[in-house]
């Protein structure tokens, strides 16, 4: 029975190796990996925003069709993304209005998102 008392780590029973290895998490590693997953998807939406506001100007200032249905779905998804932008300035000619209130809306989301995402690794604290 001394001999039961005395084991060493080597005679672990499995369910007590199981036991161990789930307890030897490095959970600081974890909450870096998702802290810094999560500013990863706040600067891909804020980049993938933009990109459909782009989209917009480029269909507006080439003339593309706007009864096609990929030009529909691009101004449908802009107008929404645009939000105080749409009419912020007025100038005359349409495709210069698109173009300025529209390109400013992008630069919004990009700075927005790169702000954020800063944000989010700062205050959790993500070392990558």
């Amino acid at each position: 029975m001394a001999e039961h008392a005395e084991r060493g780590e080597n005679d672990l029973t499995g369910e007590e190796t199981k036991t161990r290895r789930a307890s030897d998490v490095d959970w600081r590693r974890v909450k870096d990996s998702t802290v810094g997953l999560v500013a990863g998807v706040v600067r891909w939406a804020g980049l993938v925003f933009a990109a459909i506001l782009v989209l917009h100007v480029i269909f507006t200032v080439g003339s593309a069709n706007p009864d096609n249905g990929i030009v529909s779905w691009v101004r449908g998804w802009a107008d929404t993304l645009s939000i105080g932008f749409k009419d912020l300035f007025e100038p005359n000619d349409a495709k210069l209005r698109v173009l300025v209130n529209y390109g400013i809306a992008a630069l919004f989301w990009l700075i927005v998102s790169a702000i954020v995402a800063k944000l989010i690794r700062r205050i959790f604290g993500a070392t990558s």
